[in-house]
């Protein structure tokens, strides 16, 4: 299973929209039903109210022609543009039942994914300058993950592995189990022998594991699981560029730009899904016709 293949996160993005309209739209909108003419017809325009950065534009559109096929959608801004109070990103034209009945779930996707896209292009831009690319993390949101991890690229950020079956991340509780260093060659060999395309990742706590770990053959990349300044300057000298580095724990906006000036390959941050604020959007709805 290639989970960035385009059909596999078409599915994941199909089966999002779906659980949210039956969700919200459930046996039917009881409001339109009775409180507005089937025959009316309108323009509504979704508004940005505060500048970021637009992810999610296509979603939204989605979720209107799926609450009625014959609505006319034009998308105004491309993903990842940066947007400004007054900026129109999507204009639906159609019947106006239909363009309420969708408003809140296109607009939930896109304020959500927004604020993803908006907070990473925060981080990526205090790591200009050095070689330190952005990731995402798997603390995503269930069942929005490849919506999610499409807006930290949106954003300006790189996505880390997608799920637990495209990439071996060996952390600290699985070497409390079994860390010892025969034991991980031994591991690292029969997983490349069946399984040849996943890359292994281990996790080191101190400087002494990021040693121990370079003895190893197979590794791609060795996590620094927070550790101080010095200790991942030292891991990059320590290294010189045999596996890739990233960095982990303790990165906020305040603290990236001297993780990544370290020397270091990648910053994850999971802030980027678990703790964004959403960007304000609105439908603005005009004048129906007579």
């Amino acid at each position: 299973m290639n989970p960035y293949a385009p059909e596999f996160q078409r599915r994941l993005v199909d089966d999002a929209i779906t659980f949210a309209l039956a969700e919200d739209v459930g046996s039917g909108d009881v409001t339109c039903a009775y409180f507005v003419d089937p025959a009316q017809r309108a323009t509504a325009r979704m508004v940005a109210k505060e500048p970021g950065v637009l992810a999610g534009g296509g979603v939204a559109a989605e979720v209107f022609r799926r609450v009625d096929p014959e609505l006319t959608i034009v998308g105004r801004c491309e993903e990842g543009s940066a947007v400004v109070p007054g900026d129109v990103v999507l204009e639906v034209s159609g019947a106006v039942k239909s363009i309420l009945t969708a408003e809140r779930v296109a607009l939930n996707f896109v304020q959500r994914l927004s604020g993803i896209a908006t907070l990473t292009r925060r981080f990526v831009e205090r790591t200009e300058g050095t070689r330190a690319k952005i990731l995402d993390t798997r603390k995503t949101t269930p069942g929005l993950r490849a919506l999610e991890k499409a807006a930290v690229l949106a954003g300006g950020g790189e996505n880390h592995r997608f799920a637990l079956y495209d990439m071996a991340m060996v952390k600290d509780n699985h070497l409390a189990a079994r860390g010892d260093l025969d034991f991980l060659q031994r591991a690292i060999d029969r997983l490349h022998e069946e399984r040849p395309e996943v890359r292994v990742e281990l996790e080191a706590d101190t400087l002494e594991q990021v040693r121990g770990f370079l003895t190893l053959s197979g590794v791609a990349v060795i996590l620094l699981d927070n550790m101080s300044l010095e200790e991942m300057r030292e891991a990059v000298a320590l290294t010189n560029g045999r596996v890739l580095l990233e960095a982990s724990g303790g990165v906020n906006l305040s603290t990236v730009a001297a993780i990544a000036a370290t020397g270091v390959d990648y910053v994850s941050v999971g802030a980027l899904t678990h703790s964004a604020v959403a960007l304000d959007y609105s439908l603005e709805l005009s004048a129906p016709e007579a």
